[in-house]
């Protein structure tokens, strides 16, 4: 019964924009320019079809009714904001900016007032970095998905930030407001530049300002700083010569602007680093210390690949890593001994970014470098054998980075 009351209201939205007629100013904020000639808000109805599913299924469940709570509150503020920026005429990157905006205010009422009712305190249990992160986490999730699903508000959104709201609420980070807010205005205005330069699309903006935001907040500045060192020198580095690269066959596409997929392929393995340290540093310090290494070893990954294949590859006589014969630019598993050194080079810097913001001694700094190198050797391999076949770039960045990552946080573990 609990459930069924809990979610009654949004049925009733959901009931209200499917079967009442295109009457109103409800009709006009909402409605979708094909939903203009079936008279029905079917995107508003399955989002409220979908909040009330998920608000049922939060009651009495581990998927906590803040988490629930936060999402719908998240989505449709977000859902709102866009609307009403859209109706003055406003471009792609302005709704989508204020749909987070909007998302993240009406994000952090809806954690505000769940936790009231939990609790019967002002802010619930919650401190205000927390009552701030919830819903910022939720609202770039969002506006990443609704740029995938092209600016619809598919069912499935609501039930991913419902996820990411429940895994933030669940890890409870517990830090300084002052850093939450840095990172939010750093990774917004690193967002911003990216965008406007050029090097990532809005998907690809969006993915990585998600990363950005969560390396600050669950791990600090140093681990922001080692993934704003790859996005930003990664992106220079693919920007780099371009055309040279274009006419050999091995420029990136989209001139040179990342995707979602391109960022997510390079970072998951860190974002899963990033969550384990969260997760483990208080009870569990030796395998916190591990993932914070594996997070190293797969950010330096990602920039020694990237530095070898972009520098790399504008030199003649590449060899086949697997029989070192002689190849044409641009083939899969292909390096040049500049390239690898190129590599080193990204590898070793990063190396030293995290000696500086983790405090490693050079021993520990040292296997950052060789779980890099291990890395992008394995993505060299995956290259040759596996890639154009079987999988495809994406996922070999994937790989790569998961084993330089591996490499690092279990030869930290076993020396």
């Amino acid at each position: 019964m609990a459930a069924v009351l809990a979610a009654a209201p949004l049925l009733l939205v959901a009931g209200d924009a499917l079967l009442l007629g295109e009457d109103g100013p409800f009709f006009e904020l909402f409605a979708r320019s094909e939903e203009f000639e079936s008279g029905q808000l079917f995107g508003l109805g399955s989002f409220a079809l979908a909040a009330a599913a998920v608000v049922a299924f939060a009651v009495g469940t581990p998927l906590s009714v803040v988490a629930a709570v936060t999402a719908v509150f998240t989505l449709t503020g977000g859902r709102v904001g866009a609307a009403v920026a859209i109706a003055r005429g406003r471009g792609t990157f302005a709704s989508m900016l204020a749909f987070v905006l909007a998302a993240i205010a009406w994000g952090a009422t809806g954690t505000v007032a769940a936790g009231f009712v939990a609790d019967g305190t002002p802010f619930g249990s919650f401190t205000p970095t927390q009552i701030g992160f919830f819903p910022a986490a939720g609202a770039v999730t969002a506006a990443l998905l609704r740029d995938m699903f092209g600016g619809r508000d598919a069912p499935l959104i609501l039930v991913s930030v419902a996820v990411v709201v429940w895994l933030c609420a669940n890890i409870a980070p517990t830090v300084p407001l002052t850093r939450f807010v840095v990172g939010v205005i750093a990774t917004t205005l690193l967002g911003y530049v990216a965008y406007g330069l050029g090097t990532a699309s809005i998907a690809g903006m969006l993915t990585g300002m998600l990363l950005a935001l969560f390396a600050v907040v669950l791990g600090g500045y140093g681990w922001f700083a080692l993934l704003v060192t790859f996005f930003g020198l990664g992106a220079l580095a693919s920007k780099f010569r371009y055309d040279d690269k274009a006419d050999r066959g091995i420029a990136e596409a989209n001139d040179g602007a990342r995707g979602s997929g391109n960022v997510l392929a390079n970072s998951a393995v860190a974002l899963a680093a990033v969550v384990g340290y969260a997760a483990t540093v208080g009870p569990e310090p030796t395998l916190a210390a591990a993932f914070r290494l594996a997070f190293a070893g797969s950010v330096a990954t990602a920039l020694a690949d990237t530095f070898s294949s972009e520098f790399g590859g504008l030199f003649d006589n590449p060899r086949l890593i697997t029989t070192l014969g002689t190849v044409e630019p641009g083939t899969d598993g292909a390096i040049t001994w500049q390239g690898e050194l190129f590599g080193l080079t990204g590898a070793g810097l990063i190396a030293g970014l995290a000696a500086l913001g983790f405090g490693l001694d050079a021993p520990t700094t040292g296997l950052v470098v060789v779980g890099g190198l291990v890395g992008m050797t394995a993505d060299s391999l995956l290259g040759a054998t596996l890639e154009g076949g079987r999988v495809g770039n994406q996922t070999v960045n994937f790989l790569a980075t998961l084993s330089g990552g591996v490499t690092a946080g279990v030869l930290f573990v076993l020396v």
